[in-house]
């Protein structure tokens, strides 16, 4: 597996939570995909007054890195202002273990408090 870039991953979440649009909830969330080559794709959340056509910052990582042509996952970092560390929901959890089964993810709070997640233990039992 290759290095993760914990801080560079971090920054690029921070970065991408700085552009999230979430007029409804203002619970904005940035996220940052590596691949196994070490590229980095970002991911904001982009609420809809329709709720359920709101995109989670984490999926949209996915989709850029998708559109991008990647497939192998190896790192995801979350950005919330969040009091406590915030792992990905369900959905993202689904979506993410079809190109990254075996994802290490890191979330962060805006006060620098963190926590590490494995996909594979967050959702043990992935449809496939």
């Amino acid at each position: 597996m290759s290095e993760i870039h914990w801080e560079t991953l971090k920054l690029a979440a921070m970065d991408a939570r700085s552009r999230a649009y979430a007029p409804y909830s203002s619970f904005t969330v940035g996220a940052a995909l590596q691949t196994k080559d070490g590229r980095v794709f970002q991911g904001c959340n982009v609420e809809n007054a329709s709720y359920g056509a709101t995109i989670c910052a984490e999926r949209g990582a996915l989709a850029a890195a998708v559109a991008a042509g990647e497939r192998d996952l190896v790192a995801l970092a979350i950005a919330t202002g969040a009091e406590r560390p915030t792992p990905p929901c369900g959905i993202c959890r689904q979506c993410l273990s079809e190109l990254g089964p075996g994802l290490r993810i890191r979330s962060y709070t805006s006060s620098g408090a963190f926590a590490d997640y494995e996909l594979s233990k967050l959702l043990p039992n992935a449809f496939r």
